[in-house]
């Protein structure tokens, strides 16, 4: 595939001078834009006096620290499908974008990031907030950039936004010094690019597709395993017409939870090291795996030694370099998912006979569902979640921090439609929860977002309720209080023999008051006979609010497969 963009002159380069800031504002409302995250400072004050002085076809949200505003700019990204755009200053405004970054790498999640840069004839001399954001960024972006002249701009623009969006998604940044903001200029600049060496493979050989029929049709113990690259794909419905049309068994990765209607007879729910077990069983028991999406990371596969040990795998990725990465590979197809399940769906394949096996999970399902205990005293996280998804239909957007709470949500609040779900999956970066609620409800303002967050990971961004406050934001800000580092405290329980160290937090805020003083209503409640009510009440506020909810303290996550264990290895089962 060639990718090549017709070079036009900029509208109004010929007519009036212009500022590579001025002309950065163009470009960002030419690629469709319509919200920034950022936080100013010296090295983009020529960009924000662009913002200032044009009426721009956006809107620009001031976070209240950078690693919120690229948070946030994911949680927009994973909801809309479109990139999140994010602007910061040079030195630690970039700096403190970089947890952020790696984040997007992992979970694939298409970002634009500009951050500002010292005059190039100072780069290098350890100049006033200079740091190097090509050096630091490399290895944790799908490509980088830095501006050295004005006329390289529309086209690095452009590329950016393609490089983020196609393929593997992924964030790219681009460093821009300010001299190159502030350079004035007339001339006329072409947005023409070709990637010759970045050309992603689409359509499957249409070869693979027929082994991986064959191996269909063959089975007598088939699942699918079903990733983020379903959601990126935007094929969800293609997806369904495929495990339905074959009466396919399916489970989902974290990250692609949504991609399958969760309360399907053939979903088996979430699979990996707190999967369900009827999920993790049929990874363990299978003859034949199909990954769509996925990639095989190592809390989804536990002891590799135990992964599928009997199974032929077939993995559809449009990623090559995953395929074969950490599972041996029978069957690689190379595609977008999307490609692959139509060309699935135009291949004939005999029905595979498999009764028996779908009579054995569904008796996993049945024998050995997921369960937890009523306390006497405080609230039990797994039925409070259970609550808010009767009350929400399933039909919200929720975000989440990371750990306990996190994977109760994963298990308890059944997705039955795409891009509802925002997480951090491969770095598990706490603080992330509630930022990313803030994107994902500028990118659906008239969607319902509930942010489920720890007590922990709450305060690492606490800052961004002014955001909230600012624009109004309706979200439902939700923490399940157990004041500890609860997945923390629960390893130690577990594997450290309860040597609590560093993982109590005896001396929290008051969430409620601390609500109020940035405007917002806060609620406490500490006792599930309140909880219906207390549901009921911020559900049908038109405004933000945050609860307080007290959990128990030493509620555990089960299932759970320890930390070397194989798949079918799984611990607290059963009550």
């Amino acid at each position: 595939m060639k990718v090549e963009v017709e070079g036009e002159p900029m509208p109004n380069s010929t007519k009036q001078p212009m500022t590579g800031a001025d002309l950065l504002v163009q470009l960002l409302a030419e690629a469709d834009v319509d919200t920034i995250f950022g936080y100013p400072g010296g090295a983009v004050l020529p960009i924000y006096d662009a913002l200032y002085r044009n009426e721009t076809s956006f809107k620009h949200i001031l976070s209240r620290h950078e690693q919120g505003s690229i948070y946030a700019a994911e949680g927009y990204a994973r909801v809309t499908g479109k990139p999140g755009v994010v602007l910061a200053t040079s030195g630690p405004g970039a700096t403190n974008l970089i947890t952020g970054i790696t984040d997007a790498m992992m979970d694939s999640l298409p970002l634009v990031i500009f951050t500002g840069q010292v005059a190039n004839k100072v780069i290098g001399t350890d100049a006033f907030q200079e740091s190097d954001v090509l050096g630091i960024t490399t290895p944790i972006t799908k490509y980088n950039y830095q501006v050295k002249d004005l006329a390289d701009l529309p086209r690095i623009v452009n590329e950016a936004f393609h490089i983020a969006t196609t393929g593997r998604p992924g964030p790219v940044v681009i460093d821009i010094p300010k001299n190159i903001s502030e350079e004035v200029s007339a001339k006329k600049f072409k947005k023409d690019f070709y990637l010759p060496g970045y050309q992603p493979t689409m359509k499957p050989n249409p070869l693979q597709i027929i082994k991986l029929a064959e191996a269909l049709s063959k089975s007598k113990k088939p699942v699918v395993l079903a990733g983020a690259g379903v959601l990126f794909s935007k094929a969800s419905e293609q997806l369904k017409q495929f495990v339905e049309k074959y009466e396919l068994p399916i489970t989902n990765t974290l990250l692609g939870l949504g991609s399958f209607p969760g309360s399907s007879p053939l979903a088996l729910g979430m699979a990996g090291m707190h999967g369900t077990y009827a999920a993790n069983m049929a990874l363990y028991e299978c003859d034949l795996l199909i990954n769509i999406g996925a990639r095989f990371d190592d809390r989804l596969t536990g002891n590799l030694q135990h992964f599928a040990p009997n199974a032929k795998v077939a993995h559809i990725d449009i990623d090559p370099a995953e395929i074969g990465k950490n599972v041996a590979t029978a069957i690689p197809v190379v595609a977008d998912a999307k490609e692959a399940l139509n060309a699935l769906l135009d291949t004939t394949v005999e029905m595979p006979d498999h009764e028996a096996w779908k009579t054995h999970l569904q008796n996993n399902k049945e024998q050995y569902p997921l369960w937890h205990e009523r306390p006497e005293e405080l609230i039990s996280p797994q039925w409070m979640l259970q609550e808010i998804h009767k009350i929400t239909n399933g039909d919200a957007i929720v975000t989440t921090d990371v750990g306990q709470h996190q994977m109760w949500t994963a298990q308890y609040y059944t997705f039955d439609k795409p891009n509802r779900w925002v997480t951090s999956g491969g770095l598990g970066s706490m603080g992330f929860g509630f930022p990313s609620a803030i994107g994902a409800q500028f990118g659906s303002p008239d969607d319902l977002v509930i942010s489920i967050s720890g007590d922990g990971g709450f305060q690492m961004n606490l800052q961004e309720l002014m955001i909230v406050k600012e624009w109004n934001l309706p979200i439902k800000i939700i923490i399940l209080n157990n004041q500890a580092l609860g997945m923390v405290r629960q390893w130690q329980e577990s594997f450290y023999d309860e040597r609590y160290s560093e993982s109590l937090l005896d001396m929290n805020p008051d969430f409620v008051k601390l609500a109020e003083s940035y405007g917002i209503r806060g609620v406490k409640v500490e006792k599930e006979e309140d909880v219906p009510s207390v549901l009921r009440d911020i559900f049908t506020y038109d405004g933000p609010v945050l609860v307080d909810c007290r959990i128990v303290r030493k509620e555990k996550v089960y299932p759970m497969i320890a930390p070397g264990k194989g798949i079918h290895e799984m611990i607290g089962v059963t009550k």
